[in-house]
């Protein structure tokens, strides 16, 4: 080698030196952290405890389809939150480890930790790739932001996140959870008001979630800006996320609300039609509207009452003026058939001498800055002070305030404002949040501040009173739904908002919250007649049916826009109530299996490519069995998507091949809607409020199919909680078309049910003369079956709206509790 050879050698290798210290130099002033190479690693039962170069790692195996990953830059604190109430499950789990990589074994998965560096993945038990780290990028630290990015899968789609706008399949986007008072956001507006960080992601025919519980702002990326990873982030904290693996979107629904909690039975009464705006006063007003719906024979449960209740908008007060006699008003209400709820915020008015506002005082249960001062924030009354629902000091000041409420007759606790909402939006951050005794920030605090209202509330009224309380919150956390339902906030009367109202209650269902809504006819702008006709449609096929307005906006009771709307709200309205049976025994499987009561099409049909396209990812299923097609106003044709499968149109039984799309022709009296082949469907009377009993025949609709199907059906007294204690009847009914039989199984519990009868109502079966039930021979009876009312033609040169039903057979027989086996 020659001199100048060296020389040149030496002058590379010094460009070199120079290039990677400057390369060092430059990433560490990003501040950014890489997790590293693993440096030990101890194996504890289903624990594995890791530490690397700049991280502690724990791995826990929480049950064979769940594995839980904890990671931060310093020594991993006790465990703890607000979210999750389960504890492992003992698991049968194979862990070893080699010189590069550790794998856990569970009958359900495989998942390998890489050692250098340190980087995760799971597989199926066929080895085939579920989930994987991006490799190069893995974990890594921002300052205090921690992210975790997992390699896109060719073809991903990623689905739930909770209340977030958008399309059903958010690849492609990114998103924010920092609970924020939205007023009339935008149909593609986020974050909104609630946090629930929860995903599913789909490809190559399998399917899985990742719940990430850290309450700090998180960040969720689906692709947004890069074609190389999906990734999700915390402002603050510890990485903490649970991987769960099932091969069924139901299932893997099933498993995070095991984690997270499943509802309660709700009171009967809150499924009925709810009647509210900003705002009913005074009293006699409030009557007006409750008689009105009377007269007009909506069906109808329940009076909300907004914030012009109380005195100078303080909690725990009444405006004597217009409410003189609250508890005349609720007894009035309740002779009516009506039930109220009334709003609540959490800003209580710096006013001394008021007595809620005193006792909270004295029982030091407001908020604090840094410096122990109480924190005051401006909301409706004026400046505040706000409980501090995360110290038990705080919640034990609310829930005795709640006697306030009971005590003047009220069922209902509408949780508002509490993302924390205040004038101005900047709620500082050195604000101090007990958190059961570990002492939080608001950054860490404000996501879950919402759902601790509600809980707090819930536990309020149940401490005071024997009867169900309905729970309603704007903001929320993970695990909300063991308390509360939930709306999706201060909407818009539009076509656009409407849909994405849709959308927002399936992805809260994909989430884990079955019990949900959207304030109907939009509580901003005034809905146009052929809006709210659809609105109100759609409304009786979500879970929680409240119709709002805003303040100083027309009237929006259904009679305001006229005779027509009048009778096609009321016509589904009525529907709804002859449908009580089978929503209440939805809302049963709910609290069972966590499984929502508008399922996204999602759910149970994953992999079809169509149900994601923007013409049909509105759809839904409205319980196992009624496919709703969501429609705007103004519309004379639509595209729908049948999954496989037959279905029948609710209407008349018009039965449509699955695995297609159909373009329809639509009436403004008409939603499409639509029934699975072999679906079991309960029905009963019309009643005006569930404050009346049926009659004593319980229907049950069955449509001819080539599935076997089951359904079961649910009773309790729907106000206390006597259930919890065996009091409820439950009964398990199968429809087997090969055996051409159906069966109700032997009653469960010890509650009588309300129906002494049981009329079997056929779909789509051959005509014949009898069946034999319990081999006794019972004649069917020819019959005609009608779900609506034929609207009136109210235009004298318009078209007749004609009479729509299905010819269907049917036949009685007692509803015993012994086993009823029927042939056909």
């Amino acid at each position: 080698m020659t001199t100048m050879q060296k020389n040149l050698k030496i002058a590379a290798i010094c460009i070199i030196a120079l290039l990677f210290f400057c390369s060092k130099n430059t990433f560490a002033q990003t501040n950014l952290k890489e997790v590293g190479n693993v440096k030990s690693v101890k194996i504890e039962g289903q624990n594995i405890i890791i530490a690397t170069d700049v991280a502690f790692i724990q791995a826990i195996v929480y049950s064979p389809s769940i594995i839980r990953i904890r990671m931060d830059k310093q020594a991993l604190k006790k465990d703890f939150s607000y979210a999750v109430v389960s504890q492992p499950l003992p698991t049968k789990a194979s862990i070893t480890q080699t010189e590069t990589e550790i794998v856990i074994v569970t009958d359900s998965l495989k998942v390998v930790f890489q050692k250098k560096p340190f980087s995760v993945s799971f597989y199926n038990n066929d080895g085939v790739a579920i989930s994987e780290d991006e490799k190069g990028l893995t974990t890594s630290w921002v300052g205090e932001e921690v992210t975790t990015y997992k390699k896109m899968q060719d073809g991903e789609r990623f689905i739930g996140l909770g209340e977030k706008t958008g399309d059903l399949d958010r690849k492609g986007n990114g998103y924010t959870n920092w609970n924020t008072d939205a007023f009339a956001y935008g149909a593609g507006q986020d974050p909104i008001y609630a946090t629930i960080p929860f995903y599913i992601g789909i490809h190559h025919n399998t399917n899985y979630g990742i719940f990430m519980d850290n309450t700090f702002q998180s960040d969720f990326n689906f692709g947004a800006s890069n074609n190389r990873f999906s990734s999700f982030a915390a402002r603050g904290g510890e990485m903490n996320y649970y991987f769960i693996y099932h091969k069924t979107v139901a299932d893997i629904i099933k498993s995070y609300t095991s984690l997270t909690g499943r509802m309660k039975m709700p009171p009967l009464w809150s499924l009925g039609y709810q009647q509210n705006r900003y705002s009913y006063y005074p009293d006699t007003e409030v009557l007006r509207i409750a008689q009105t719906l009377r007269e007009k024979q909506i069906p109808a449960d329940g009076i909300t009452l907004d914030i012009h209740y109380m005195d100078k908008y303080q909690l725990f007060t009444w405006d004597k003026t217009r409410f003189p006699n609250p508890i005349m008003l609720t007894n009035k209400l309740k002779e009516l058939g009506f039930k109220t709820t009334v709003i609540v915020d959490p800003g209580i008015k710096v006013v001394p001498g008021m007595p809620a506002f005193d006792r909270g005082v004295k029982a030091d249960a407001y908020i604090k800055y840094s410096d122990g001062k109480y924190y005051q924030g401006q909301v409706w009354p004026g400046w505040c002070h706000f409980t501090d629902y995360t110290s038990e000091i705080g919640r034990k000041f609310w829930r005795n305030e709640m006697k306030f409420f009971t005590d003047n007759g009220v069922n209902g606790i509408w949780n508002d404002m509490n993302e924390i909402a205040s004038w101005g939006q900047k709620m500082p951050s050195n604000i101090i949040f007990d958190y059961d005794g570990r002492k939080a920030s608001h950054l860490e605090a404000h996501n879950v501040y919402g759902s601790l209202m509600a809980k707090t509330s819930y536990e309020g009224f149940r401490a005071n009173s024997n009867e169900r309380p309905f729970i309603l919150t704007r903001a929320g956390y993970a695990g909300l739904q063991r308390y509360s339902a939930i709306w999706t906030g201060d909407n818009r009367s539009e076509d656009n908002h409407m849909m994405a109202g849709v959308r927002l209650i399936n992805s809260l269902g994909l989430s884990g919250v079955p019990f949900s809504a959207m304030d109907i006819g939009g509580f901003t702008g005034g809905a146009s007649t052929g809006l709210f006709a659809r609105w109100m449609q759609i409304g009786a096929f979500i879970p929680y049916f409240r119709n709002h307005t805003c303040i100083n906006s027309k009237s929006s009771e259904p009679w305001t826009y006229g005779e027509e709307v009048t009778e096609i709200s009321r016509n589904y309205v009525s529907l709804r109530y002859k449908l009580l049976p089978y929503l209440y025994s939805s809302f049963y499987e709910a609290t069972q299996n966590g499984l929502p009561i508008n399922r996204s099409l999602a759910i149970y049909n994953t992999f079809d490519n169509n149900i994601y396209n923007g013409a049909f990812q509105n759809q839904f299923l409205f319980g196992q069995s009624i496919m709703v097609a969501p429609v705007e106003s103004g519309k004379d044709f639509m595209k729908v998507y049948f999954p496989k499968g037959n279905w029948y149109s609710l209407y008349n039984d018009e039965i449509t091949e699955g695995a297609k799309e159909k373009t329809i022709e639509l009436s403004m009296a008409k939603l499409p809607v639509y029934v699975k082949e072999s679906s079991i469907i309960p029905m009963q009377s019309l009643v005006q409020s569930t404050s009346i009993a049926p009659s004593d025949t319980l229907f049950v609709h069955i449509y001819k199919g080539n599935v076997v199907n089951n359904f079961v059906y649910y009773e309790d007294d729907g106000k206390t909680f006597d259930y919890e204690k065996g009091a409820f009847y439950k009964r398990n009914i199968t429809y087997n078309p090969a055996a051409k039989q159906l069966i109700f199984e032997n009653v469960e519990g010890q509650l009588n049910s309300k129906f002494k009868n049981i009329t079997l109502i056929l779909h789509g079966f051959e005509i014949a003369n009898n069946v034999v039930s319990n081999n006794a021979t019972i004649s069917l009876q020819q019959s005609t079956s009608s779900m609506l009312n034929p609207v009136s033609k109210f235009d004298p040169i318009g078209a007749e709206q004609g009479f729509d039903g299905s010819k269907t057979q049917t036949f009685v027989i007692k509803n015993v509790k012994e086993k009823i086996t029927i042939n056909f």
